[in-house]
């Protein structure tokens, strides 16, 4: 499902990325765990294909994405990948219906409405459907930011330190409902974290340094 080997990347001379081995199978989750500055962003990046550029194999769901063009990459990505960024990209001009039909629009596939109802309602927001961004708690917004990531039932869902910023109530609240997520799809997922309340949750562990 995901592998990597003999992986770098480098921004500029000075700053050159060096990142372990590993392969999580179908269904597997797991903690990528490291100080900030360790990586961890620009190896989600890397794995969801948003950089490219890189030395080494990064083979997601059977697919070495070094052989997509950029459009058939963009269209692997929208249809077999899920990602939660830190900031959720929300676009607050649309309301929660618009922005959730973005991601099957952008994916070249049908925009199923029953589809949005049903992940709202999944995450306790059918209510704020029609309602803008701008109307919704920063929670809420968040949440909504998790429902478009699984809209299209991606196979891998990528976590950017999604519970860096809560407190220990939010936190556990937020990495139950995307292991539930996960779980419900079959999907593979990874959280990017330094945050070490999380060991309890996922035990399977990839260390940057």
């Amino acid at each position: 499902m995901i592998s990597i080997s003999g992986l770098s990347f480098s921004y500029n001379p000075q700053t050159t990325f060096r990142f372990p081995d590993f392969s999580l199978s179908k269904g597997e989750h797991g903690l990528l765990l490291g100080e900030s500055g360790s990586g961890k962003t620009t190896l989600l990046h890397l794995l969801g294909g948003l950089l490219r550029n890189y030395s080494g194999s990064v083979v997601i769901d059977n697919t070495n994405l070094s052989t997509l063009s950029e459009s058939s990459l963009d269209r692997f990505r929208g249809q077999h990948i899920g990602f939660i960024f830190q900031k959720n990209h929300l676009i607050t001009a649309l309301s929660v219906e618009k922005n959730l039909a973005m991601a099957p629009y952008l994916s070249g596939l049908k925009i199923d409405y029953d589809r949005i109802a049903e992940v709202l309602s999944s995450l306790g927001l059918a209510e704020k459907q029609k309602s803008k961004i701008t109307e919704l708690s920063q929670g809420q917004a968040q949440r909504v930011a998790i429902a478009r990531a699984v809209l299209n039932k991606p196979s891998i869902i990528f976590a950017d330190e999604p519970t860096s910023a809560l407190d220990d109530k939010n936190c556990d609240r937020v990495i139950s409902l995307l292991l539930d997520v996960a779980n419900k799809n079959g999907s593979t997922l990874i959280v990017a974290t330094h945050d070490q309340r999380l060991k309890n949750r996922i035990t399977k562990e990839i260390h940057l340094v």
